[in-house]
């Protein structure tokens, strides 16, 4: 999850558990005094920050990835219900009506905090499981970062692997030249041997014949 949003969201979260408070101060006065309206000024300045902090919310939550984006927004609903209500909690505050005003004290305050409250409460487990979410989230990603430097590195190593392999590769061509052009100069030394052998068989005929000529004719003179 945003960063910036669970920043707004905390800001939001202590301006409207000051503002419930408020409201229970100031529906505790009894009259129109200066007190009071002070007391209501302060909670119509509260209420125009919690507003502001809303569009921020907002604009945020449309700026995240649509996965993120519609739990965002689910829980900014519940955050502009929370402020309705508040709301409505100042407008009996400054109704003009004094039963209106004794009816908030006996029945419709504590109705309208106990809703409050128990909305406050539900907002704080929703954004506490999506902050558990965001954890798990952050945890999957460096596990992914992991896996993937993982990757790299096998890929680096199948790489080298590969580089040896041409380098073998072509050391073994290397020699396959070599051995052929030794096959070619060894068999073009036999067949010089071969003639060689050849050669000096007629010359040794040669002077065997030779030899048994002179004898012959030493022998018939």
């Amino acid at each position: 999850m945003s960063e910036v949003f669970q920043g707004y969201e905390r800001q939001y979260c202590e301006i409207s558990e000051t503002l419930s408070q408020q409201c229970t101060s100031a529906a505790a006065l009894i009259g129109g005094g200066e007190q009071k309206k002070q007391k209501v000024s302060e909670i119509n300045l509260g209420l125009q920050d919690g507003e502001a902090l809303l569009r921020k919310m907002d604009l945020e939550a449309r700026s995240l990835p649509p996965t993120v984006k519609t739990t965002l927004l689910a829980k900014l609903r519940e955050y502009k219900n929370d402020l309705n209500n508040l709301k409505s909690e100042v407008k009996r505050i400054t109704s003009p009506n004094p039963s209106a005003r004794s009816d908030l004290l006996e029945s419709d305050m504590a109705d309208a905090l106990a809703v409050a409250d128990n909305q406050r409460g539900r907002l704080l487990m929703t954004t506490e499981r999506l902050n558990q979410s965001t954890d798990r989230l952050k945890d999957t990603r460096r596990t992914t970062l992991e896996t993937e430097e993982l990757g790299v590195s096998i890929l680096q190593d199948l790489h080298q692997q590969r580089q040896s392999l041409l380098h073998a590769h072509s050391t073994l061509h290397g020699v396959d030249d070599t051995i052929s052009k030794s096959k070619k100069v060894l068999t073009t030394m036999s067949k010089r041997i071969n003639r060689n052998k050849i050669i000096v068989s007629s010359i040794t005929v040669a002077l065997v014949m030779a030899i048994l000529l002179i004898i012959y004719f030493k022998l018939t003179h």
